[in-house]
């Protein structure tokens, strides 16, 4: 194959300043009763401006973890950073001081959360939590920070935005307080918007919606976009690139068309191939077979190997470095080139 490099090296260090976000090597563990949860181990991935990178797993893969780290919104204790980079435009986030980060947070690197009504203060308006960043980061009046806030509102498509500042949480829609979510994040002007299953319990239209605004809101800034998902229908149409995870991994890494018609890593495949489709209608549904790997007790050598098809003895001894097979591809696999069938 063309496209597939004849000697196939570990993947090469990557300059930090070339890009928006770089995470270098971050570890992340959870020391609890039961043990130590090694939640992420080792995850690599950069970020460019106006890119959107779709991050991929099974719940418990790191997904949410590797985004809290970014943020510097672990709870520590339990969680601790045991070590790694997160260089946001060549700057180290995790040497900075709190009172650096808190800067950094909103400022510069914005968050989504997955559920937007535990996420809003049920006892104050939508208005006011609005109005309050403005006054707070960017010490506006009360009158100069209400109209932004309804600015906000209508910039994110909420109908009547002049009269709903006044409304609670409980009094919007899920797909709505979403929107307000979206409006929160966007308030600062922020480089890097994280977006942590932005769509969840939401049903399949309003979830369009969802990710129609957010792509039209980041062309227009020109921000960079982490997309957090279990759903790799979601990301089909708007992710330049997806970073596949697997037990606080990143298993394979590749833009999107590459990941969609030829995966490089068994659990890449095997994730496809579990999702219906119309042309096999009436076939039993594929599944992974076992469930992933509890954090505190890891196979040794690859953790996907108790659940993969193309396992052998070295999967289970020796943990696959990543391969880059081709330019901006890398798919931690022993057997990349036989699962790409070259």
């Amino acid at each position: 194959m063309t496209d597939i490099k004849a000697e196939m090296d570990v993947l090469p260090g990557m300059d930090p300043r070339a890009h928006l976000l770089h995470v270098d090597e971050l570890h992340v563990e959870f020391r609890t009763r039961d043990g130590v949860a090694k939640a992420v181990n080792g995850v690599n991935m950069w970020l460019r401006p106006g890119e959107t990178l779709a991050v991929l797993g099974e719940s418990g893969s790191g997904k949410s973890v590797t985004a809290q780290a970014i943020m510097g919104i672990l709870d520590t204790p339990p969680a601790h950073v045991t070590g790694g980079r997160v260089l946001y435009r060549g700057v180290d986030l995790l040497k900075l001081s709190e009172a650096d980060r808190r800067k950094v947070r909103a400022n510069r690197i914005a968050m989504i959360f997955q559920d937007a009504l535990s996420a809003l203060n049920p006892v104050f308006t939508v208005g006011f939590q609005l109005a309050e960043m403005f006054r707070m980061h960017r010490g506006m009046s009360r009158r100069d920070a209400k109209a932004r806030a309804i600015e906000l509102l209508d910039q994110v498509r909420i109908p009547g935005a002049r009269d709903r500042i006044h409304d609670y949480p409980h009094q919007f829609s899920g797909g709505m307080r979403q929107r307000v979510m979206i409006a929160m994040a966007l308030a600062l002007d922020p480089e890097i918007l994280i977006a942590d299953e932005p769509t969840t319990a939401l049903d399949v239209t309003v979830q369009a919606q969802i990710m129609k605004l957010l792509a039209e809101l980041q062309q227009q800034r020109n921000m960079g976009l982490i997309l957090i998902t279990h759903d790799m229908g979601v990301v089909a149409d708007v992710a330049d690139r997806i970073s596949v995870m697997y037990a606080g991994r990143v298993v394979e890494e590749a833009p999107v068309h590459d990941i969609y018609s030829r995966p490089a890593h068994p659990y890449t495949k095997a994730l496809l191939e579990s999702i219906p489709r119309l042309d096999r209608k009436g076939r039993q549904l594929n599944v992974i077979p076992g469930l992933p790997p509890p954090l505190t007790d890891l196979p040794s050598g690859c953790s996907f190997h108790p659940r993969c098809a193309y396992a052998r003895e070295i999967c289970s001894r020796d943990e696959p470095p990543a391969y880059q097979i081709a330019p901006q591809r890398i798919a931690s696999c022993h057997f990349v080139r036989e699962v790409l069938g070259v």
